[in-house]
């Protein structure tokens, strides 16, 4: 089930729709063009507090998922702790994926 998660985030970053980094995944979701946010299991409490904060104002999924390698790899970037999905029916299938885990 993990390896599906993190496939689903690379089909969606090679569709564009992926934003990564703590500014782009920021700006995403207070611009309304996010649909999901996943923070790393190895962010600080601080990041995973506001993002948290964050999702709940603006009324975005959150969940705290995966290494900071791994995310940033299955994007094709370096490592990353946080993340935004822009595309609605992907974020609909990863959110199923990450509630069964």
């Amino acid at each position: 089930m993990r390896d599906k998660v993190l496939s689903l985030l690379s089909i969606a970053a090679k569709s564009g729709n992926v934003k990564s980094g703590e500014f782009m995944t920021e700006k995403s979701v207070k611009e309304d063009m996010s649909f999901l946010v996943i923070v790393s299991d190895e962010a600080s409490d601080n990041t995973k507090k506001k993002f948290s904060d964050m999702g709940a104002f603006y009324n975005v999924p959150v969940y705290v998922y995966g290494n900071k390698d791994d995310l940033g790899r299955c994007i094709g970037k370096e490592f990353r702790a946080s993340l935004s999905v822009n595309d609605e029916g992907l974020a609909k299938e990863l959110i199923k994926r990450l509630e069964a885990l």
